[in-house]
């Protein structure tokens, strides 16, 4: 496995296998990865512009002309046949898994108790299973999954097309019985059996078991499940894998077509470690500035700042009088008094001259939101500066360079949690004072 981080450039790649299919998973944009109705690749965020992001455009990464393989905010594992790319946040040197793990961990509401994984495609594997319980539960708030099954009878009570042949065969000498088959819209059906398999398949796996019963919501939505496959069977896990592999079209349960895929592939984890997939690009992908926002958001939330972009994009302020609605968005805000943007990038000061752009989107931000205060949000590593003020000029205000230390010299993920956790209340106290 190649092993970098985002934003980075590797040692040039020897002409060969390798290089041919680092091409191939270069060449393509995201979105058309994601396009293929056959793809084993997961993105976040899923839903391509809802976040005013460009990650549909974007590339996993480039093959340059010295072969070099360069890295942009993207983070996560990819692979194509049995050539594997580990992509590791920039910011943690220490434990370079530690810091997406976390971040993982509270943006997607799991518990993760420990990281006992042995090799880094077992670590890969932790990302799909971390991942499950929020994905069933978002699709769980749909209903649970309905389609159209053709059942078989022979009974008295008719119901649908009598099948003679069937009839022949059971009920002859006739004893009050009719063989008949019926459409029945039922929710025993391949898709939540699928799903019914994959939380068998995690409540025995020896590190991740107890993730089924982190919260009640999570219970109620492994209840929901079984209560639906009454026919689960566990020796046609097969059969029913091979039953879905045509992605789910359903306009209504949309959500079920990413945990189907994220289904599959934790199924299917072999392949996905050893490269078993035939000419297939798969994997988990994350856009770090993405995961970074949201992430801010679970630790500033309890401070009271408002976050636009976590699913109601219609929340902001208008810039214009004018009723045409174009709406300043700040990572987070409050009305007349803060303005913060979180930045998934290095700033070592304020007042650098490369950091101009990012300057005047606060001063925009400030002047329509009237805020006296605004912010960059940014993770640094060790040594590095937590805090920088400077005071603007014009209309008067601060203006804040805030840091978050995400480098850590941790012996355990545990460990790495607790300071993490310290490390959340410090950033909040640095902008507390700012905001009452």
């Amino acid at each position: 496995m190649i092993q970098t981080q985002d934003n980075s450039t590797t040692k040039a790649i020897p002409e060969g296998q390798e290089l041919d299919a680092l091409k191939c998973m270069a060449k393509p944009s995201i979105a058309e990865l994601c396009s293929d109705d056959g793809s084993s690749l997961l993105v976040f965020p899923h839903s391509f512009g809802e976040y005013g992001d460009k990650i549909g455009t974007e590339h996993v990464f480039f093959v340059n002309n010295e072969n070099q393989l360069v890295t942009g905010n993207i983070m996560g594992f990819v692979g194509y046949n049995d050539t594997q790319v580990s992509i590791r946040s920039r910011f943690a040197q220490q434990q370079g898994d530690y810091f997406l793990h976390y971040m993982l961990q509270k943006v997607f509401a799991i518990n993760l108790f420990d990281l006992k994984h042995d090799s880094d495609n077992e670590s890969v594997f932790d990302f799909l299973i971390y991942l499950f319980p929020a994905f069933l539960k978002r699709a769980l708030r749909q209903g649970i999954y309905k389609e159209y099954q053709t059942r078989n009878y022979n009974d008295a009570n008719v119901r649908g097309r009598i099948d003679i042949q069937r009839h022949i065969r059971q009920n002859i000498p006739f004893a009050g019985k009719v063989a008949y088959s019926t459409r029945e819209y039922a929710v025993d059906n391949h898709v939540t059996q699928l799903v019914r398999h994959t939380i068998e398949y995690i409540a025995c796996h020896p590190y991740h078991g107890n993730i089924l019963g982190n919260d009640d919501e999570t219970k109620e939505a492994v209840g929901l499940i079984n209560n639906a496959t009454s026919s689960y069977n566990r020796n046609e896990r097969n059969r029913i894998v091979n039953l879905n592999d045509r992605p789910i079209s359903h306009p209504y349960f949309s959500e079920y077509r990413d945990l189907q895929r994220l289904c599959l592939q934790i199924l299917r984890h072999e392949e996905l470690k050893y490269g078993n997939d035939d000419n297939q690009i798969y994997g988990i992908l994350f856009d770090g500035a993405w995961l970074w926002e949201e992430y801010l958001d679970t630790v500033l939330k309890p401070i009271g700042l408002i976050h636009p972009h976590n699913g109601t994009n219609n929340v902001g302020k208008l810039i214009f009088t004018d009723p045409r609605k174009v709406l300043a968005q700040p990572d987070f805000f409050i009305d007349g008094l803060v303005v913060f943007d979180a930045k998934y990038k290095r700033h070592k000061s304020l007042f650098d001259k490369e950091q101009r752009e990012d300057r005047f989107q606060l001063l925009a931000y400030m002047h329509v939101f009237d805020a006296n205060v605004s912010g960059l949000i940014v993770p640094v590593s060790l040594g590095e500066s937590l805090f920088m003020e400077g005071d603007i000029n014009g209309r008067g205000g601060k203006m804040l360079l805030v840091g978050m230390n995400v480098d850590q010299k941790c012996a355990s993920f545990s460990d790495y949690v607790a300071i993490m956790e310290t490390e959340e209340i410090r950033l909040r106290e640095s902008i507390r004072s700012f905001v009452i």
